[in-house]
């Protein structure tokens, strides 16, 4: 058995979109998720987060089953359109008060809240009106909501999480269109992703200029899967850096160096947005902690141009920009989405980040894995669950072993949700939900959650 450091956070995160619920009720206005998802064709058979989890309506019937679980830290996030109806203007009291109640009880719970101030859910008039993303004002719209959320809930809340995975927008949302708002490009990924950088950069800001008394902390979370040279040659051990720099540095370097990746840069010209000396004073430094999403590893090998097989999927940006294919051991196994089970990988990425940007402070603020969970006879055995938990569990260990400044883990997900595109049958949850009844039932791994946090070590 092998201990956590004693100031580890066990927690585990959701995202409002996919559990809340209660999609036009409370005053709350429509997300470009709630106009995307009501498209034919556009999630697996139609479905949407309407009603999710409801849990607008259950949360604290949702924070007891933390309790009993043990968690220690909840990550949620706010659904923008709760607080401002039209992403601008005018404050939705009624919204104020479901997050504020859902805080105070959680503090009652003895549950440390972690806010997700964004977590894809762009307020529809933002992109009917601003062109989403892409506008020049976007970042000044959301300064101001952050603003709000500062200002009433950051007497209780103090730890902030400005964007949840704005790869995941920039990609999937404006390149590949299977996220909202689905568009299609090869240039507007990087638009988008520069006008997140900058909202992002003066969201802390307002943070740090206006509520500094609040003495609480405030960064970003990036996802990011590992990338293994196929062989041990330099164009492979290239093709594998450059990957990584595609897709996580192309966020990160700007906020621990100051630019984007001098490889980006030379690769895509004038496709991708130039920060002033202005802006890189204000980006650089804008994270108090590095947020992790971590899922899973692929091999990178250097693609000379020619013809074969190429993999559909993860391939971490734009792939015609990196020369880089990508491909799987066959003998790894594989979750409901196909990613590969390689707890290893999570190490190396651990290390990887601890030494591009000299040790930081990083939380885990999602891992997780999906799979075709059933109900037996009441129960639910998600043997598969846990024994990934055990293998990246014990993986981070190792990291923190070797140096790495790991500080929390949270699990994703708290319950089974509407996990978007893919709809209500990729189950992540540590609770499994009958989505008929809207019941909830604890896995087998919920139960051994437990024991980790009371003991704050895990039995490898």
């Amino acid at each position: 058995m092998k201990k956590f450091p004693v100031d580890f956070i066990w927690g585990t995160a959701t995202s409002s979109y996919q559990i809340e619920g209660a999609a036009y009720e409370g005053g709350k206005g429509p997300s470009i998720w709630d106009a995307f998802s009501g498209i034919p064709g556009k999630t697996h058979n139609g479905e949407t987060g309407e009603i999710a989890c409801d849990h607008y309506n259950k949360f604290k019937e949702d924070i007891q089953l933390m309790k009993n679980m043990g968690v220690k830290a909840y990550r949620f996030s706010i659904a923008w359109t709760r607080i401002m109806p039209t992403g601008k203007g005018n404050i939705n009291e009624e919204g104020i008060q479901f997050y504020s109640d859902l805080i105070d009880a959680l503090l009652e719970a003895d549950i440390t809240p972690w806010v997700t101030l964004y977590h894809w859910d762009l307020p529809l008039a933002l992109q009917l009106e601003e062109d989403g993303w892409l506008g020049s004002k976007i970042p000044d719209y959301f300064a101001a909501y952050v603003d709000v959320c500062f200002e009433r809930f950051g007497d209780r809340v103090k730890n902030w999480i400005t964007l949840n995975e704005p790869w995941v927008v920039a990609i999937l949302g404006y390149g590949q269109g299977v996220f909202a708002p689905g568009r299609i490009s090869t240039s507007e990924p990087y638009e988008a992703a520069h006008q997140l950088l900058l909202a992002h950069s003066k969201a802390v800001h307002v943070y740090r200029d206006k509520y500094a008394h609040q003495n609480g902390q405030i960064g970003i979370t990036n996802n990011c899967d590992w990338r293994e040279p196929l062989t041990d040659s330099d164009l492979d051990k290239e093709a594998a850096e450059r990957a990584l720099e595609f897709f996580l540095a192309w966020f990160t370097d700007p906020v621990y160096l100051g630019d984007y990746p001098q490889v980006m840069k030379d690769r895509l010209g004038d496709r991708l947005p130039t920060f002033s000396e202005e802006e890189k004073k204000l980006i650089k430094g804008t994270s108090d902690f590095f947020g992790l999403n971590h899922y899973t590893t692929m091999y990178a090998a250097h693609d000379d141009g020619t013809e074969k097989e190429r993999c559909v999927y993860g391939n971490g940006g734009i792939s015609e920009d990196q020369d880089v294919d990508l491909s799987l051991d066959p003998n790894w196994n594989l979750t409901l989405m196909k990613w590969a089970v390689v707890p290893w990988g999570c190490k190396k990425l651990l290390e990887w980040i601890s030494k591009r940007y000299d040790s930081p402070k990083i939380y885990i603020t999602e891992n997780g894995c999906a799979y075709t969970d059933k109900l037996v006879d009441g129960e639910v055995d998600d043997q598969y669950r846990l024994d990934f938990y055990k293998g990246y569990l014990e993986a981070c260990n190792e990291a923190i072993e070797n140096g790495v400044n790991l500080k929390g883990y949270f699990a994703w997900s708290f319950m089974d949700n509407f996990e978007w595109a893919s709809g209500y049958d990729k189950r992540f949850g540590l609770h499994y939900v009958d989505f008929k009844t809207l019941k909830r039932i604890p896995k087998k791994s919920a139960y051994w959650f437990r024991k980790v946090t009371a003991n704050n070590s895990v039995d490898f």
